[in-house]
């Protein structure tokens, strides 16, 4: 009986171990079966396009608005910085814009004022010369009639046909007319100067104007000096260059930072590249904008489609970071593999993968062998 039994125990082991000799056989054929005329197999790890999120100013930080492994939209705030003192400059250079509005607008109001006084005094002193030169005008009608009126009643005088007195009367309305006729001519002269001094306004207009013209322009460096501080203001409000995840975070609340000083670093999940090497005996074989596959271990059953934007100008000896040993001691060119997409952000950087480069249109997929 004891017999039998051990006989049992030797077929069943022999059984198995035949069938694992089976399997192991089968399982090296499948991954040593080359892959077909038309793929390029190769290895790397995925990258993606970093962003170094640093500040412009120094100052300490008052609020931590995200950390590792959020994901963020360009613009999103990340950080605060402590913005007391550019608060107060702010008020400051506000003050001081809206003193310089006010200056502006009083110089604008007396400059309108002073142009409708020098167009009244102008018009006024149009008018003056136009009563004058008429006086003037009547002095001399009046001067002439009194002057004939003189020698008429002179002579008249010689014929006896008029008395003394009469004569002398003549004589005295021909001289008041005469200093009527000087005073009307003074007074056009005086109307004259009055419309010269009046149209001596306008240069003063010019001058005004450019008064006004360096209150504006005084304005609009003390809004510039409202739009730096408020720049600077915004910038301590430190905000993500572009979106993607965070991968690293370097500082905390409480923290003095430098201007410069690296803060985060962010990956853009959208525009992730599997990084490989192809070697030289098959570099010929692709080019830019072929399609390609990446299988991960994570998921092996899900393969992304890629393609390849960038291949290397010069072959490099494989780095180390190859899983193959035999592959590190051959010149390589590096090539970039550009995922079409990311279904959920589930690929980051530095994960793993293989990928199938088709360089012949007919050949079908196939996934890596090893």
């Amino acid at each position: 009986m004891m017999k039998n039994s051990n006989k049992t125990s030797v077929i069943v082991m022999a059984g198995l171990f035949i069938m694992a000799l089976f399997f192991v056989l089968w399982w090296f054929t499948q991954r040593q079966m080359p892959l077909p005329e038309g793929l390029v197999q190769a290895n790397g790890r995925i990258e993606g396009d970093h962003y170094t999120v640093a500040s412009k100013w120094s100052g300490r930080i008052i609020a931590l608005l995200a950390r590792e492994g959020d994901q963020v939209q360009a613009g999103q705030p990340l950080i605060k910085l402590d913005d007391a003192q550019i608060r107060a400059k702010l008020q400051q250079a506000n003050a001081a814009e809206e003193a310089e509005k006010a200056q502006l607008k009083f110089a604008q109001t007396r400059l309108r004022i002073f142009i409708k006084n020098v167009a009244l005094r102008i018009e006024t002193a149009k008018a003056g010369i136009t009563h004058a030169r008429a006086a003037v005008a009547s002095a001399k009608a009046t001067a002439l009639q009194k002057q004939r009126d003189a020698r008429r009643f002179r002579a008249l005088l010689k014929a006896h046909s008029v008395e003394k007195y009469q004569s002398e009367q003549a004589n005295l309305a021909w001289e008041v007319a005469q200093a009527n006729l000087k005073t009307a001519k003074a007074a056009l002269v005086q109307a004259e100067k009055q419309l010269a001094e009046a149209q001596l306004g306008r240069e003063q207009i010019k001058a005004r104007q450019d008064e006004v013209n360096t209150v504006a322009a005084q304005l609009k460096q003390a809004h510039a000096a409202v739009t730096e501080v408020q720049s600077m203001l915004d910038d301590l409000t430190i905000k993500a260059p572009a979106s993607g995840m965070i991968t690293t975070r370097i500082a905390d609340v409480g923290e003095v930072v430098s201007a410069g000083t690296p803060l985060f670093d962010i990956v853009d999940l959208d525009k992730l590249y599997l990084k490989v090497y192809v070697a030289e005996n098959k570099i010929g074989k692709i080019h830019l904008h072929l399609p390609a596959r990446i299988y991960t271990d994570a998921f092996p059953d899900q393969p992304l489609a890629a393609t390849l934007r960038y291949i290397a100008s010069q072959a490099e000896f494989t780095p180390k970071e190859v899983q193959t040993p035999d592959e590190r001691v051959k010149l390589v060119y590096a090539v970039k593999l550009y995922l079409d997409e990311n279904p959920a952000h589930r690929f980051t950087p530095g994960l793993p993968a293989d990928a199938i480069i088709r360089w012949r249109e007919q050949t079908p997929w196939a996934r890596p062998q090893w």
